[in-house]
């Protein structure tokens, strides 16, 4: 896996196209306008809209991946999910990897149409071996090299570059203890930060929300021209919730 620090300098100009596997939320995102910065030739977003629950997959609100590539400006390419069955669903090692089948079809249909096929991917993985082993097997398989600039970093680090860069992120779901109703819609911004740094100490909840303990959407950034403006309602379970977008545009 290729990390921000040890990218090859002429990654940028090898023959081929990139491919960012983009959900719309901060890591994704956060991989994507780093492969830009260093030059990358990403020229598509690969979206999977999960049916539900997901080991491998961002879950919620993947259909604003839409409008978040028009203000990229980078085509996008939807996947739909397969049908787990409910043998598979029991197996969590096996839901993964059927997880990651339409995914790698997808991706191989793609490097047959682009010029010179797909020479690397990107990926927001940070700590999870789960994910991170499946999409660099893909990648092997696929003749593709990864760019994951949010591997094993500090999460908090990562956390202030994105919003040094100008990243609005909005918190869309939340599931662990600690995180109450409140949380859903807010910014992630510095005094949310260091909140979630409390939470960490006394609930362990991560500070990025690895794990699926909270989701985002990335409604403004230095790679989009136009910011993501939402209309929304919030859902509340009792221990966890979410934000359910009910209209969405881009702004000026």
């Amino acid at each position: 896996m290729t990390d921000a620090g040890s990218a090859t300098d002429d990654a940028g100009t090898d023959a081929g196209a990139w491919a960012s596997l983009f959900s719309g939320g901060k890591d994704s995102s956060w991989a994507l306008y780093r492969a830009l910065e260093r030059g990358l030739p990403v020229e598509r977003l690969v979206t999977v809209h999960p049916d539900g629950d997901s080991y491998m997959y961002h879950v919620p609100e993947t259909r604003l991946a839409g409008l978040a590539a028009e203000s990229i400006g980078i085509p996008l390419l939807e996947v739909e999910p397969g049908d787990l069955g409910a043998e598979t669903a029991a197996d969590s090692g096996r839901q993964g990897d059927v997880e990651l089948e339409p995914l790698e079809a997808a991706l191989r249909e793609l490097d047959a149409e682009l010029p010179g096929g797909i020479a690397g991917l990107t990926a927001g993985a940070v700590e999870s071996e789960y994910q991170t082993s499946r999409v660099e097997a893909m990648a092997d398989r696929l003749g593709a090299d990864v760019f994951a600039p949010l591997w094993q970093r500090d999460p908090r680090e990562l956390a202030e570059a994105m919003l040094d860069a100008g990243f609005e992120v909005t918190i869309i779901q939340v599931a662990a203890a600690g995180l109450d109703e409140s949380w859903l819609g807010r910014r992630l911004d510095a005094g949310a930060l260091a909140e979630l740094e409390e939470l960490n100490e006394d609930y362990g909840v991560h500070v990025l929300g690895e794990g699926g303990e909270f989701e985002t959407l990335v409604t403004d950034g230095p790679h989009m021209d136009r910011p993501l403006e939402l209309e929304y309602t919030t859902e509340w379970e009792g221990t966890r919730g979410r934000v359910r977008v009910e209209d969405a545009w881009l702004g000026e």
